[in-house]
């Protein structure tokens, strides 16, 4: 069976035997026409929750739109233009309109990036600007004890809607909802409070419920309101399929409900080796990215298997703390510094040494391969050579399983 990956803006392209196929986790087959941006207008026509946008913003109000930055998939070029159509209609001039880009931890963009994430038109009609850490307010301090240290400009907005999309996040359950704000345009100190809860229980890949995290996540709207939510859940290609609009919690809800539906892939056993890939470029520009495939594939490996990573990671390891934990830590170290001393950046080097406990990580990208030894990875010029090594390992009669899409597929371990 011939399968392709995304790998950067390119394609890995490879044979399996099909006796050796355990299962290739992709989206759940459902009969959903991809919607694009008239999917988005649909859901602003018909939100949950709440009352029509244009039924809730005041002419003479200041209206911060939070979108996500470079390293997410969201379409915003699409998701933003209906948004603004609305605003304009109920009276909201452009110059009170604010678009902030929520970096959390991430770098800042430069022009072209800021054109690509929403288009030229709206660059040109709103202003748009990147979430700057150093420029934040305190609005109070949540029931776990998180500053919430957020943007000026979003923290004094008269209202304020927030852009995502809906996947499974590895330790605040799924994405979307409140994190636009917490992380998006929270402070490091912030962020260091909320994700060092990531050790609790309950804090797992599509848990909402009973998870510390979302919890605490969520807690930021006592402090700054969220007065809308337009959320859009993307298909493989990372086209819209499904967009929801309204109340901050209640249409989030929504979202997630029909995203188990499409990435909850079931699963009669686990592998001996799984390939991953995170669907390429932005999801695989650096290993602090790419490190979601990892998370997931756990779910789907025996323990002493061996987990492939495709990803390209052509801008290296993607964040400061992480790289230094990566680079200067044994994993089991990893493991006990996280638990003794929580720091942002060195929480996913951590995730990624409990993965290594169960597996082997072998990582096919463009880093140098002394490097990537270096963080106690087994490194590979292609999957070609990665695959061969692996069934060395566990001889022809191998079972291996498939995740094209390993960022945003959840596999379900359900038994024989």
């Amino acid at each position: 069976m011939k399968f392709t990956l995304g790998y950067a803006k390119e394609e890995i392209t490879f044979t399996l035997d099909d006796k050796n196929i355990a299962a290739v986790i992709t989206p759940n087959p459902l009969d959903v026409p991809i919607g694009g941006r008239a999917e988005v207008e649909r859901s602003l026509r018909e939100p949950i929750g709440a009352p029509h946008l244009g039924e809730v913003v005041k002419p003479g109000e200041k209206v911060v739109i939070i979108t996500s930055d470079i390293t997410r998939p969201v379409p915003s070029y699409d998701v933003i233009p209906p948004i603004l159509d609305v605003l304009s209609a109920a009276g909201i001039p452009d110059e009170d309109i604010t678009v902030v880009f929520a970096l959390g931890s991430h770098r800042k963009h430069n022009e072209e990036e800021r054109i690509r994430l929403v288009g030229r038109e709206v660059c040109a009609r709103i202003r748009c600007i990147d979430f700057d850490p150093a420029d934040t307010v305190l609005m109070g301090v949540s029931a776990a004890g998180t500053p919430y240290e957020i943007f000026t400009p979003v923290a004094k907005a008269d209202r304020l809607i927030c852009v995502g999309n809906i996947e499974f996040h590895y330790f605040a359950g799924y994405s979307g909802g409140a994190k636009a704000v917490m992380p998006g345009v929270c402070s490091r100190a912030a962020i260091q409070a909320n994700h060092a809860m990531m050790i609790r229980e309950g804090a797992e890949t599509g848990r909402l419920e009973g998870n510390p995290v979302r919890a605490d996540i969520e807690d930021v709207v006592r402090f700054r309101p969220i007065d809308y939510i337009v959320n859009v859940v993307l298909d493989e290609h990372k086209k819209i399929l499904r967009s929801y609009a309204g109340h901050w919690r209640e249409a989030h809800r929504a979202g997630c409900a029909f995203l188990d539906t499409l990435y909850k892939v079931p699963i009669r056993e686990k592998a001996d080796i799984v390939i991953v890939s995170v669907g390429g470029y932005p999801k695989d520009l650096n290993l602090y990215q790419a490190q979601k495939g990892l998370d997931n594939a756990k779910f789907a490996v025996k323990d002493g298997g061996t987990v492939i990573l495709c990803a390209s990671c052509k801008e290296g390891l993607g964040e400061a703390c992480f790289e230094q934990w990566m680079t200067g830590m044994a994993p089991e170290e990893r493991i006990a510094e996280i638990r003794r001393n929580f720091r942002l950046g060195g929480h996913k080097a951590a995730a990624i040494a409990l993965v290594a406990r169960q597996a082997e990580l072998c990582l096919v990208s463009d880093l140098e391969a002394d490097f990537v030894r270096s963080l106690y990875l087994t490194p590979f010029g292609s999957l070609d050579s990665a695959l061969a090594y692996a069934l060395g390992k566990y001889g022809e009669n191998a079972r291996i399983t498939v995740m094209p899409y390993a960022g945003s597929t959840l596999p379900a371990y359900v038994g024989e």
